[in-house]
């Protein structure tokens, strides 16, 4: 077969079967018994055959592939995890998934989406990093998409994010069960809707318990330069505190720094909370860090289960998911002492 493309007739003669059964066999669908299928399959894969994507996208008016746009998923380890979570999704039903980033360019951004829709994808997966709202291209009215970790209010489509309310609330609650009366909020200062539901969950949890709420915000943005800059603050205006709930982990890598230096002991003086379960900071600290982990993996299957939901069924009602997130325990919390 070398220089010559192997097409589905010359798997059919290497099985000894008709082409409809080796249809039948690599689609998983049809009336194939399963030694039959697996010959087929191992044949194949033996001759390095590769279905024609357009030639049976003309047949059943679909594709196969999906694409996924990004602002900067692609390239972050953690947030990554939404493409991995779509990608073995998609593999799982057969579909190939296209993964572009756009950088947070508009322009870019267009063209991309532009491109897969002349490629004819079945449907788009529209992701971003943080938890914000979209105004989305309006290209993406025009076929199937499903939004991961952001919503637009003037598109009503299918869309998936992080529950930023109850992160909030179950992170300071895992403190207030410790005994800890004097929780501070160590957060940005840029609104947003993973910055404001968490801060809403905060106070709640506070509320509920007789508890005074103590935000330190810093304009110095969710990095650990932020969280040391709002652990300086903390230090000086409210030296009675005993835990803390972070915006982020890496904002909590920082509050751990000034605490060192202040001589300081997480968790026997401090106990400390985080938000994301990013391995590189809440698995490296010592001790390790307690944090909420944001559902990426899960969301981006999520995703790609609503795309099978509305390509199959063409009136499907938009599903709004506020997915709840997960209490990852190290030992950076302690009970209050006395």
């Amino acid at each position: 077969m070398s220089g010559k493309r192997v097409g589905i007739t010359d798997v059919a003669a290497a099985a000894g079967v008709s082409i409809t059964t080796v249809s039948h066999a690599l689609s998983g669908q049809g009336k194939v018994n399963d030694r039959t299928r697996q010959r087929v399959i191992d044949i194949a894969a033996e001759l390095g055959y590769a279905p024609n994507r357009l030639a049976s996208g003309l047949r059943s008016k679909r594709t196969g592939v999906i694409g996924l746009v990004s602002d900067e998923v692609a390239t972050t380890p953690f947030a990554g995890r939404i493409v991995l979570g779509a990608q073995e999704a998609a593999s799982d039903r057969g579909w190939l998934l296209v993964v572009v980033n756009s950088g947070n360019d508009r322009l870019i951004e267009q063209r991309q989406i532009d491109t897969l829709l002349a490629q004819q994808v079945d449907a788009i997966v529209y992701a971003t990093m943080y938890h914000r709202p979209s105004s989305l291209p309006a290209a993406l009215r025009t076929i199937p998409a499903v939004l991961v970790n952001t919503r637009d209010e003037g598109f009503d489509t299918s869309w998936i994010v992080p529950d930023s309310f109850n992160i909030g609330r179950d992170a300071t609650r895992h403190l207030i069960d410790h005994g800890h009366e004097r929780v501070a909020h160590l957060t940005i200062e840029q609104p947003g809707l993973g910055r404001d539901g968490r801060v809403d969950g905060y106070r709640a949890a506070m509320e509920e318990h007789g508890l005074s709420p103590i935000i330190v915000s810093t304009p110095e943005g969710a990095t650990a330069a932020g969280g040391r800059e709002a652990a300086e603050q903390l230090f000086e205006r409210h030296p009675d505190v005993t835990a803390a709930f972070c915006f982020n982990d890496q904002m909590a890598m920082g509050l751990y720094q000034v605490a060192a230096l202040r001589g300081v002991q997480v968790p026997d003086d401090l106990s400390v909370v985080g938000v994301d379960n990013l391995q590189l900071v809440a698995g490296a600290l010592l001790p390790g860090l307690t944090t909420i982990a944001l559902p990426h993996y899960e969301m981006g299957r999520w995703a790609i289960e609503q795309v099978e939901r509305l390509l199959e069924q063409e009136e499907a009602t938009p599903v709004h998911e506020r997915y709840r997130c997960e209490l990852v325990e190290r030992d950076s919390v302690a009970r209050l002492r006395g």
